[in-house]
């Protein structure tokens, strides 16, 4: 694609851009004022893993438009101001709307994709022992799971549990009563795995700019020139060593690289599309 920026009839604030700004900015407003009510909107709009009690199927988009706090929207709407100006100028405001909610459910996706490989397991010993009770499965269980995060009085419970139960297998009312607490547990276990934010969406469209003009130079920190490409390669490289390390931090890196995958799905297929189309008015003419 072209490398310079095309500035006729430039617009620094483009509609979609524009709308998406202010929407953000609402949901915010209203994040904070609700909360004074005791209500989380988070809860019914943050997107939840998709067997959890709290899932909701519209959470795949009204979790682009929810933020942990100010400095999470401000620099998710700035990043998007910065690169999707650009990149809805040069595309238009349809194929740009597309690839924004594309890209930020591509996000959501890839990242409980990601999270159900490491939680499935468990959550299946769950399944097999809740469907039926016996000490069998509740060993499976007990000797198979790495849930992390038990607590050490949760984690003291299921041994004496363990213990009580190897010496009688055949007590169904405390299987059952095992069952009904593992039942709980799994519900939790799903729960707590909430993500917020356009941040998936804004690492798509960070991937746009520089696919779209590589050579465009970017200053970090607003100091340091370095080209769209190479910045945009290094953030994605980061995001993948510090998803594939788990760093504890709070943040579905995931979640971006989601959001660029999908970004090059899209932009590799529209670049064929519009290739084709090219050759069939050449050959027309």
């Amino acid at each position: 694609m072209d490398d310079n920026i095309r500035m006729g009839g430039f617009q620094i604030l483009p509609p979609v851009i524009k709308n998406l700004l202010i929407i953000n900015a609402l949901f915010f407003l209203a994040k904070l004022v609700v909360q004074n009510f005791g209500i989380d909107l988070d809860t019914w709009l943050g997107l939840h893993y998709f067997s959890a009690p709290d899932f909701h199927i519209w959470q795949l988009v009204t979790y682009m438009f929810m933020h942990a706090n100010f400095g999470h929207l401000f620099f998710n709407m700035f990043a998007l101001w910065m690169f999707g100006a650009v990149v809805e100028n040069y595309w238009g405001t349809k194929r740009f709307l597309f690839y924004y909610f594309a890209t930020g459910i591509g996000a959501g996706l890839v990242h409980y994709a990601v999270l159900g490989y490491t939680l499935q397991p468990d959550l299946n010993l769950i399944d097999a022992f809740v469907a039926n009770p016996d000490f069998t499965n509740f060993a499976n269980f007990y000797q198979q799971n790495h849930i992390s995060g038990l607590t050490p009085e949760f984690r003291r419970h299921l041994s004496e549990c363990y213990s009580y139960l190897s010496a009688n297998p055949n007590d169904a009312q405390a299987l059952n009563a095992v069952g009904d607490q593992l039942a709980r547990l799994k519900d939790d276990l799903t729960n707590i795995h909430v993500i917020v934010g356009a941040s998936g969406a804004c690492f798509g469209v960070m991937l746009a700019f520089g696919m779209l003009f590589p050579n465009s130079q970017i200053y970090l920190y607003f100091l340091i020139p370095i080209k769209a490409k190479w910045f945009v390669l290094g953030y994605g490289l980061l995001e993948l060593i510090f998803g594939v390390t788990g760093t504890a931090d709070g943040i579905g890196h995931f979640a971006h690289l989601g959001g660029m995958l999908v970004g090059i799905i899209l932009i590799l297929l529209w670049r064929r599309n519009d290739q084709q189309r090219s050759q069939d008015v050449d050959e027309w003419y």
